[in-house]
């Protein structure tokens, strides 16, 4: 058991600060999109990053009520919360502002939540790693962290 418990112990003190530092390497990052195609409906969500199986934590979905990504020290509660939020009529805004009113951790995080209107609703904490940042556009949002620039985001929105 012993041989066990030391490499966890590292393992696990590793990835809970994995994020605390700007990264150095260039392929340290996550980048997302929400998105709603206004003729068909269809939405979806799509994750980028550096960790192991992010989207398992990120992206957040369910047909006919919307799309949810938080990332950036996630909070995966958000995911299933803000659909139910949705699913109870609140705006992409309201479910939003809820989320995070009883967060303490929102000021290092990332959430973009679209409902099946197209309207959508992001908030990038103060705290989360640089260059972080989102923009929002027609049926659209996209988000980044831990970019080694300010050219992702602006790119994405365009693209």
């Amino acid at each position: 058991m012993r041989y066990y418990i030391l490499p966890l112990v590292i393992i696990l003190t590793f990835q809970s600060t994995a994020q605390s530092i700007k990264p150095s390497d260039p392929l340290a990052h996550t980048f997302s999109i929400v998105a709603c195609d206004p003729n068909t409906g269809e939405m979806a969500v799509a994750v980028q990053s550096h960790w192991f199986s992010v989207g398992t934590g990120v992206s957040w979905g369910e047909a006919g009520v919307g799309v949810v990504a938080t990332q950036s020290f996630t909070n995966k509660s958000f995911g299933l919360r803000g659909l139910e939020l949705l699913k109870q009529g609140k705006s992409p805004q309201e479910a939003l502002e809820i989320l995070l009113s009883d967060d303490s951790g929102k000021d290092f995080r990332q959430v973009a939540i679209l409902d099946k209107l197209g309207r959508v609703a992001t908030h990038t904490g103060k705290s989360c790693i640089d260059m972080a940042g989102h923009a929002n556009g027609e049926n659209f949002s996209v988000q980044a962290n831990m970019m080694l620039n300010d050219k992702v985001v602006p790119v994405m929105e365009k693209a």
